[in-house]
């Protein structure tokens, strides 16, 4: 029997159970469709993670208060000294370091004439906005100078401009943070979330001014912009040397950017794994479903397989017959598989642009590899059934 004799033998069968055929065809495409649109997510939201890593720059270092084992996640515990303005200027100083930016975090409520919102305050100098490759959408950034000075001016985030002023210029306008009194300087460019805040919906002011205003001594972080990407590991060692120097003690912690984009990565691929795992559970499902089909057509089509066996059709002929109704019902829910779970995908994306998600193109083999293994694994048994009829036997009940 030719190949293509074989395939139409088979989508004949197929086509006299229309009904049985579209329900095994529909349970291969739903798991092949949750496997590729889950795969899309994973790896949309490492993507996503890379992208906001990129942005910050190749040279970051973060210094956190609190010394533990780590290779990107938050510190905690162990805190003998935390980390001051002092230290912030230190650390400036270190050869390998072109800038560097103090941070300090609180909330309140920023209040522009009978309208406010509660939004992370951020306190910071000038070089904050340069480490992070922050953007104005109008008027300037903080002003430089020194950072123990203080100062009353304020910089907006555009989701907060444009829920306090509305349609107003914020430009050169008093608003209030608590009971502290800001002048507005700036207006940052829509960013959105970048790692732990959204800078659209937050405000940054002078250090010293947010440590007053939360009565508070020491920093939240310090930022590292190291001068080359090849000196990063030897600066993070001259500023962990540095801190230990001052407070005489190893109790903080510096992050490379490197190390944070590897920890995200590892999670969130054994979190894609894990999600196709799942899904792929619903695959086994609808292979025992596709078992069962060509069991009842074995049942059913007793007298045609001894009828075969009578004309001279060979035992392997037969297995094949089968074989290829099984994959047929497997291929054709993966095709379709697919495109529902692309489809999905596309939807989703146009929902939230930012996240980019898309299937790779290992997910796409690896579904129709696997809706293929399915239509295989699940039909040897029913079609090794056929081969075994008498073909007396078979045409004596007809």
């Amino acid at each position: 029997m030719r190949f293509l004799d074989l395939l139409a033998f088979a989508a004949g069968a197929l086509r006299g159970h229309r009904l049985r055929t579209a329900l095994s065809v529909a349970g291969v495409a739903v798991g092949i469709s949750a496997v590729v649109a889950l795969t899309a997510l994973g790896e949309g939201a490492r993507r996503y993670v890379v992208d906001q890593f990129a942005a910050l720059g190749s040279n970051l270092l973060i210094v956190l208060p609190g010394k533990v084992e780590t290779t990107g996640g938050a510190p905690f515990g162990g805190v003998t000294r935390d980390l001051t303005l002092d230290d912030f200027r230190a650390i400036a100083r270190l050869p390998r370091v072109r800038r560097t930016a103090p941070l300090a975090v609180g909330e309140d409520t920023v209040h522009y004439l009978d309208r406010g919102r509660a939004v992370p305050v951020l306190g910071t100098t000038s070089e904050f906005a340069t480490v992070r490759r922050l953007e104005m959408a109008s008027g300037d950034f903080l002003p430089p100078g020194d950072p123990e000075q203080g100062g009353s001016e304020i910089v907006l985030g555009m989701t907060v401009a444009q829920e306090l002023f509305r349609s107003e210029n914020p430009l050169g306008r008093i608003v209030r943070v608590g009971q502290w009194r800001f002048r507005v300087v700036g207006v940052l460019a829509p960013r959105g979330r970048s790692l732990t805040f959204n800078l659209d919906d937050v405000v940054l002011i002078p250090v010293r001014t947010a440590m007053r205003v939360f009565n508070r001594s020491t920093l939240f972080r310090i930022l590292i912009d190291v001068r080359a990407h090849a000196e990063m590991e030897a600066a993070k060692k001259d500023v962990e040397t540095l801190m230990t120097e001052r407070h005489r003690a190893e109790d903080v912690t510096v992050i490379t950017q490197d190390a944070l984009l590897s920890a995200f990565s590892s999670i969130l691929n054994a979190l894609t794994l894990a999600l196709v795992g799942i899904a792929s559970v619903s695959l086994a499902v609808a292979g025992v479903g596709i078992m069962n089909v060509m069991l009842v057509s074995v049942t059913e089509r007793r007298a045609e397989i001894g009828l075969l066996k009578a004309l001279g059709a060979a035992d392997r002929q037969v297995l094949a017959a089968f074989l290829a109704e099984a994959v047929l019902l497997a291929s054709g829910g993966g095709v379709a598989g697919l495109a529902v779970g692309a489809g999905a995908v596309r939807v989703f994306v146009s929902f939230y642009p930012s996240f980019p998600a898309s299937p790779p193109a290992w997910a796409i083999a690896a579904a129709l590899a696997l809706s293929f293994a399915v239509g295989v694994g699940f039909g040897v048994w029913p079609a090794r059934r056929a081969t075994r009829l008498d073909p007396v036997a078979a045409l004596a009940r007809r």
